[in-house]
């Protein structure tokens, strides 16, 4: 390795690493061993071959030196020319042990990201939807990707430099002092001009890089929200695109001017130190010709020495740097150790209870719910605040009893915050009762495992999500073994069947980032074949109709009646006209419910309801809805 390879793996190295002063951490040491020890075998076998590379480095120069002392004492010619294909041999096998070691490093490092990511994304997976809620979507891809691989490096890099400069460092000190102490000694003298201007402007150049990461960062989020559908609908609307534009370039414009300066920071600072480092080669060769000549030294040992210099100089800067090499790891494995420590505030039970065959009867009794704190559901560096809102717990569901037998549609009503959706919540455990039970075919939910949930409920909402991906793709997100035909009777019976067939694509059809490129009304419909296909014996409708024009309206509500027939229904519903059929009407305030019955009887009472009916149809100037009843 040159002296200027040194310099530019010195700067690397002081660059990347940020300071950490927290003291090791025992625990996290132990669980770090735990996700090694599956690739213990390998990870051996990588160390092995990091000594036996960091010896033929240190071998190279030695033999380079008895190469030049048998031609200055004039042969035999065998002596060098052994030599010379020794060195030859020894140069194919470093090669072939470094591609060996790089296969091992890549393996390795990579098979723990594979775990690493694994466990983080089945683990967040199983986190409750107020996990989500809270947590910023980058904060939390950052963890899957930056920390793990930040995590990553310390089996990878940090791990066999610190094993094979250790190595190198000793058996180079150790020929060194035997080929002239003296030497050596004034050689270690100009270290600390190589090692202290690396540290400097390394944390110079961390600093650069940080501020420019801010800032790409920044600019990142700027595109991914303005870039997206409803996004660039806003800008349109009510943004200022030419303000917005100013506040890009200006990001952009820092970024490059950081760019400008590190790329002169870094190529000071490498000619700054390939002067030392030739300086210090001068000193050898003055120093080390002058033993030689004066008979003290043999002229091959100067050669040497002059060859181990740079063997000497990349471990020790290398080890200067490796503490906070080795603590950013550390950092890197902890916040990924952090979320993995967040425990999923929804456990499945143990021995799951199995529902019985057939139609299924739904029971909210004695219900009480407050959505939880913060600090049970997030973390800070999640949300990305100095701390959490400790606000949470207050009781928004009070008492909330009610049954739906099997194949009975109720419908939820009620002014917005009055508890709705919540209770649609709690039927398939997005969250847990606070007190009372929520059953299901009279197994409380929480007896249930996730699949068995899973298969039994099917919940549209007014914001039907679809992924970025195929028709094909989110239809079979419901039931993935279902076969063509199955498909094309869903979507007939969602009243989507011509559309789907008159695409180019068809069923390939890509729709577009949460199916923005569907109409609302074909979303709808298509969550709802989604639902058909997923064959549910409990449906959930949170206002599934709330956002669509009439005629929207109409094609969803004859698929919806496809959807319901000969299941159990919740149905939430904004507009009354759509649950006058309801075999039963609750009517919530402050989550609490304060009437029930039918359409008939509580228009016949005079109550909230009644008040709710005409507030929609009989005041004067506003035209009577004319929707058909699910």
């Amino acid at each position: 390795m040159s002296m200027e390879m040194v310099a530019w793996t010195s700067m690397y190295h002081a660059a990347n690493a940020q300071e950490d002063r927290r003291p090791f951490s025992m625990a996290t040491l132990r669980r770090i061993a735990g996700f090694a020890a599956p690739h213990r075998r390998r990870l051996a076998a990588f160390l092995l071959v990091s000594v036996v590379g960091a010896v033929l480095a240190v071998a190279t120069p030695v033999l380079a030196g008895r190469v030049v002392d048998a031609i200055v004492n004039g042969g035999p010619i065998g002596v060098v020319v052994g030599l010379a294909v020794l060195i030859a041999v020894i140069a194919v096998v470093e090669a072939g042990i470094g591609i060996w070691q790089r296969f091992l490093s890549a393996s390795l490092g990579e098979g723990l990201i594979l775990d690493l990511r694994a466990s983080v994304f089945d683990h967040v997976q199983r986190q409750p939807v107020a996990f989500f809620t809270r947590t910023r979507t980058g904060a939390l891809v950052s963890r899957l990707n930056n920390d793990v691989i930040g995590a990553q490096r310390a089996f990878s890099d940090t791990l066999s430099g610190v094993v094979g400069n250790l190595v190198t460092l000793a058996l180079t000190l150790g020929v060194m002092l035997s080929l002239s102490w003296q030497v050596t000694v004034l050689a270690l003298v100009l270290l600390p001009v190589f090692v202290l201007p690396a540290r400097r402007m390394g944390r110079k150049l961390a600093k650069l890089e940080r501020e420019a990461a801010a800032h790409n960062s920044a600019m990142s989020t700027q595109m991914t929200e303005r870039f997206s559908a409803p996004g660039a609908t806003l800008v349109k609307l009510f943004g200022r695109p030419a303000e917005e534009t100013r506040e890009f370039v200006a990001r952009a414009a820092r970024v490059r001017d950081i760019g400008v300066r590190t790329a002169m920071v870094q190529w000071v600072f490498i000619a700054s130190l390939t002067l030392v480092s030739a300086l210090a080669l001068a000193l050898v060769y003055g120093l080390g010709g002058y033993f030689a000549l004066s008979g003290g030294m043999a002229a091959g040992d100067v050669v040497a020495l002059a060859l181990l210099l740079t063997r000497l100089y990349a471990p020790l800067t290398a080890l200067a740097s490796a503490r906070v090499e080795v603590m950013t790891a550390l950092v890197s494995f902890e916040r990924v150790f952090e979320v993995l420590d967040l425990p999923p505030l929804i456990a499945e039970p143990a021995t799951p209870i199995d529902l019985p065959e057939g139609p299924l009867a739904v029971e909210f009794d004695e219900v009480r719910f407050g959505y939880p704190a913060a600090d049970k559901v997030s973390l800070a560096s999640l949300e990305e605040v100095a701390q959490l809102d400790g606000r949470g717990g207050e009781t928004v569901l009070h008492d909330v009893s009610f049954r739906a037998e099997a194949g009975q549609m109720i419908a939820l009503v009620g002014s917005s915050g009055a508890g709705k959706s919540t209770i649609a919540q709690l039927l398939p455990r997005l969250y847990d009762v606070d007190s009372g039970s929520v059953r299901i075919g009279g197994v409380d939910v929480r007896g249930l495992s996730f699949d068995t949930i899973r298969a039994t409920l099917g919940l549209v909402t007014q914001d039907g999500h679809l992924f970025h991906e195929s028709l094909r793709s989110n239809l079979l997100l419901a039931r993935p073994e279902a076969t063509e035909d199955e498909l094309w009777d869903v979507l007939r019976r969602a009243r989507l069947a011509d559309l789907v067939a008159s695409l180019p694509d068809g069923l390939e059809t890509v729709v577009g980032e949460r199916g923005y490129r569907l109409s609302g009304g074909e979303r709808q419909r298509l969550t709802i074949a989604r639902l058909l296909l997923a064959k549910p014996r409990v449906v959930i409708l949170d206002e599934a109709t709330a956002h669509l024009d009439s005629t929207s309206e109409a094609a969803v509500q004859e698929a919806l009646g496809e959807a319901l027939e000969g299941r159990t229904a919740i149905v939430i519903a904004h507009r009354l006209s759509t649950i006058r059929a309801a075999d039963q009407i609750l009517v919530l305030e402050a989550g609490r419910v304060i009437e029930r019955g039918t359409h008939t009887e509580l228009m016949a009472r005079g109550g909230r309801y009644a008040e709710l009916h005409r507030t929609q149809f009989d005041q004067p100037g506003e035209p009577t809805l004319a929707v058909a009843a699910s």
